[in-house]
């Protein structure tokens, strides 16, 4: 059932057994996907590509990640409805910046004045990208927090229709490379969303949860 983002908030817990049993509905992965597509992003570079496993030989694939060096995550991957897989674009180049720039103008975004606006996006995002490629030499880093906005967006969406997720790092991510000809495409892994409902045995689900005051984190000026 939706939730209040507050009660989602405080509700929302990475959980740590799923019930293999219960599916998510269709209806509500039409709406995590779409979710997925209309996270922000830095100048909107969208830097980002989902491997969406929802049968049992997908999630076996996406386990391969784990089975050796995390085992102890196999199962929260396996025994989900739905499991994410998060990839950041490798670089930037001017194909893809190009790409951006003709779904902007189909979007509507220069209509205004098609030959301007379109001249001063990209210029904008050019500046951004050479900014973090030949100064701060972090362009694949800030690429990646890009990506986990859009996690973090996806994971509260889920919380407000009632949906259990689980984020990981600890996959063997260059398998997951491999398994699923990210780097081919232009991509690279970065972590893992399991996605469904926890089971009656899930510890973590009956467990307060704790969080730093807002006075110790927040001022207001």
């Amino acid at each position: 059932m939706p939730k209040d983002i507050i009660d989602a908030g405080q509700t929302r817990y990475s959980t740590k057994v799923y019930d293999p049993s219960r599916k998510i509905s269709d209806d509500d992965m039409t709406k995590l996907r779409e979710l997925l597509r209309l996270s922000p992003s830095s100048v909107n570079l969208q830097p980002w590509y989902f491997v969406i496993a929802e049968t049992d030989g997908g999630k076996s694939r996406v386990a391969k990640a784990t089975d050796q060096a995390f085992p102890f995550n196999s199962p929260k991957i396996t025994q989900a409805s739905h499991v994410v897989v998060f990839a950041t674009r490798i670089d930037a180049d001017d194909a893809f910046l190009d790409d951006l720039l003709d779904q902007e103008a189909r979007d509507g975004r220069f209509d205004a004045d098609p030959e301007q606006f379109r001249a001063d996006m990209d210029r904008g995002r050019r500046m951004f990208i050479d900014i973090h490629r030949s100064q701060l030499k972090d362009l694949r880093h800030w690429m990646d927090k890009q990506t986990y906005l859009n996690m973090g967006q996806l994971l509260i969406g889920a919380a407000t229709l009632g949906i259990d997720a689980t984020p990981m790092e600890g996959v063997d991510t260059a398998v997951l490379d491999r398994e699923f000809g990210l780097t081919d495409k232009g991509y690279a892994a970065v972590a893992v969303v399991s996605l469904g409902y926890h089971a009656d045995s899930d510890f973590n689900a009956d467990l307060p949860k704790s969080r730093l005051a807002q006075d110790r984190i927040l001022e207001t000026v």
